[in-house]
């Protein structure tokens, strides 16, 4: 009996479904944090709640994508790179679904500091930290879809970026909580929010390591830590 020709018709059907459906995945989460950003310096209580019910819908939607590989690596039985793929959007799925709920969080933590008086310095290094935390999850999801090895290697100092970003609004809080007391709630919250784009950074960066991992089948902190034991 002749081995079916590889990939099938029905193979690449279901591979560019899959892939559809991450990419919408991606921009639903891309639109997500912008949402959830908006509401940190113009609050608005019926799109807070709209982006808490859209983060659970997110995740169903995560999990959904997620079986639907399953099924195709049990049906299909993908070989070499295809393989790759598939198993890399598994662990994709679960980064973006993360990212989804601490877009949640932030939608949360932003009704806490409605109407909160901080320095224009604090709101101005938040407001930047969250345009390029948006510009990052652009390009991550970006580099995967289109698997885009070189923008995918640029995330990493983009996230140091974002980590200088965080260390100046953590040590500005940290001055003002000694001097407004009455506010001290509203300002740690400032903090969390910052935290909670520090991490989805981070997220993204991990997005960006699996794309450079199917491209070149190696992991970015081993060799990083192999050429530094050299």
């Amino acid at each position: 009996m002749k081995n079916k020709e590889y990939p099938t018709y029905v193979f690449e059907e279901r591979m560019k479904s899959i892939k559809k459906n991450l990419r919408n995945y991606c921009n639903d989460t891309l639109d997500l944090h912008r949402k959830s950003t908006s509401l940190l310096f113009n609050f608005d209580e019926e799109i807070a709640a709209g982006v808490v019910e859209k983060a659970k819908e997110l995740d169903v939607c995560g999990y959904e994508i997620e079986r639907s590989c399953i099924r195709f690596i049990a049906m299909e039985q993908p070989l070499a790179t295809d393989l790759m793929y598939i198993e890399s959007s598994i662990r994709v799925i679960s980064h973006v679904k993360r990212i989804a709920y601490l877009c949640r969080n932030i939608a949360e933590s932003a009704a806490t500091i409605e109407g909160i008086k901080v320095s224009n310095k604090i709101m101005g290094d938040l407001e930047y930290m969250a345009d390029y935390v948006q510009i990052m999850l652009t390009r991550g999801f970006g580099s995967f879809c289109n698997q885009d090895i070189s923008v995918a290697r640029e995330l990493a100092s983009d996230d140091d970026k974002v980590d200088d970003l965080f260390d100046i609004i953590l040590s500005h809080t940290t001055e003002l909580l000694t001097e407004k007391i009455q506010n001290a709630l509203e300002i740690v919250n400032i903090i969390f929010i910052a935290r909670y784009l520090e991490r989805i950074a981070d997220r993204v960066v991990n997005i960006g390591e699996r794309v450079i991992f199917i491209n070149t089948h190696k992991r970015p902190h081993i060799e990083e830590l192999k050429k530094e034991e050299q």
